[in-house]
């Protein structure tokens, strides 16, 4: 038993995971498509046109080609985009509209252990997501092994961050319409100014604060790092960002949740 700031969560929050394992194995076909054909799209798209456009950029010291720069930072999309669309609209559709958590929690679960469950099955659908994708990417020669396959784990760290927000927002938002607004504000200029398509010493130096307050600029980075085989200490600043990310949004989502459907 685990005690959160007064949350209660047991190993039973298991049976949930298991649940939407089990739902999840019934359309495995469509949903290893997009993280199996995105990349390939991706690649394909900027390495044709606009990497040809760009040929090598400046990272950490050295020439790098456009599309060895822009795939780490795909894997890094790919880990927010499951993690959080799973945790706001799927959550959102199970809890409001198929009353799934009404009727888990007739049983002996409790609403903490329900909302656990649904962020490590984001998590989750990131690391299945990420596998699939490391492993187009790894075809095409742009991702350095061992260092590597520490990726997986770290899709579960960024899809526990993502996905407490994604929960987050579920507890607070009214409408299933209105995740529109976060989605705006909050992921499109992750998406855009996070040091995916450009690095963030290019942006002005206001733009670069803003960009590292971002939790998908430091996942980026390190899914970069370990891309190319680079350590440094931005690594470790990275995971604890991630790390108190979670740590704050996590028992966060679990409060709105229970004001949300409690009290």
């Amino acid at each position: 038993m685990i005690r959160l700031n007064h949350w209660d969560i047991s190993s039973r929050f298991i049976k949930v995971w298991r649940r939407n394992l089990l739902v999840y194995r019934e359309t495995w076909k469509v949903n290893f498509l997009p993280p199996l054909l995105e990349p390939i799209l991706y690649l394909l798209a900027f390495g044709m046109g606009l990497g040809a456009l760009v040929g090598k950029i400046q990272y950490d010291g050295r020439q790098v080609n456009y599309v060895s720069f822009i795939a780490p930072a795909l894997l890094s999309v790919n880990i927010m985009y499951n993690a959080f669309f799973e945790n706001t609209f799927a959550s959102f559709v199970r809890m409001y509209y198929q009353k799934t958590f009404d009727a888990m929690m007739t049983t002996p679960l409790t609403l903490d252990e329900v909302t656990a469950a649904e962020i490590v099955w984001g998590a989750t659908k990131s690391v299945i997501a990420t596998a699939v994708m490391l492993t187009v990417i790894s075809a095409f020669g742009l991702i350095q092994y061992p260092a590597g396959l520490l990726i997986l784990p770290l899709a579960f760290l960024g899809g526990i961050a993502f996905g407490s927000i994604g929960m987050f927002f579920t507890g607070i938002i009214p409408r299933i319409e209105l995740f529109n607004l976060p989605i705006f504000l909050f992921i499109t200029p992750m998406f855009l100014f996070g040091g995916t398509f450009f690095p963030v010493e290019n942006l002005p130096g206001w733009a670069q604060v803003l960009a590292h307050i971002f939790p998908l600029t430091h996942l980026v980075n390190i899914t970069r790092c370990l891309s190319f085989s680079h350590s440094d200490s931005s690594i470790l600043i990275g995971l604890a960002y991630l790390v108190v990310f979670s740590l704050v949004f996590f028992p966060l989502a679990l409060r709105v949740m229970r004001k949300r459907l409690i009290h």
